[in-house]
């Protein structure tokens, strides 16, 4: 029976690094927001065409609708959750043989995801590098970053839910070693 690990962390805090270095080790990972990145090219009829550019979805105009109107964002989610929920089953059901199976989930307690999983691995930041990441990768404002940051659970209440911590404030060496400690505990 197939172990199913959920990896998570808040925005910015490193998840696909995670996601690559258990790739590189063979595992079977998922990365939720490319799910919803399917899903969401079909959802003109509550956003418009105005958050689509050549055809698809533009998630940096998507994030600024919806991380500036909090009912807005909700129905995205009351979209898009069922869907990815669904599909992330789907995927358990297609790796049941496998020993283990990650799966990325951005938004695990926002969504109740937790619940189909038998483990949760949470990625750690320190809050001042995690801004840094978000204004710098997304291209955002202070502003806009510190409104996406607060758009979730605060890391502090999520650490205490955790099965695993690692924390990536540092190397990608530092990382590996976090993540090799993690397997062998498994």
């Amino acid at each position: 029976m197939v172990i199913k690990i959920a990896i998570t962390g808040n925005i910015a805090s490193g998840k696909s690094q995670i996601e690559n270095v258990l790739k590189s080790m063979g595992f079977p990972v998922y990365d939720s927001d490319c799910i919803a990145h399917d899903i969401l090219n079909n959802i003109t009829e509550f956003f418009g065409y105005d958050v689509f550019t050549d055809g698809k979805i533009d998630r940096n105009k998507l994030g600024n609708l919806v991380f500036s109107d909090p009912d807005l964002r909700q129905k995205l989610e009351d979209i898009t959750h069922p869907q990815i929920k669904s599909v992330i089953q789907a995927l358990f059901e297609k790796h049941k043989s496998d020993k283990y199976i990650f799966v990325s989930v951005p938004l695990l307690y926002e969504a109740g995801f937790e619940t189909i999983f038998d483990k949760v691995l949470f990625v750690s930041v320190d809050k001042k590098l995690q801004l840094s990441r978000l204004m710098k990768r997304n291209n955002l404002t202070k502003e806009e970053a510190l409104l996406r940051i607060s758009s979730q659970i605060p890391q502090e209440d999520k650490l205490k839910k955790a099965d695993y911590v690692v924390e990536n404030n540092s190397s990608l060496d530092a990382l590996n070693m976090q993540i090799n400690k993690f397997i062998e505990s498994l």
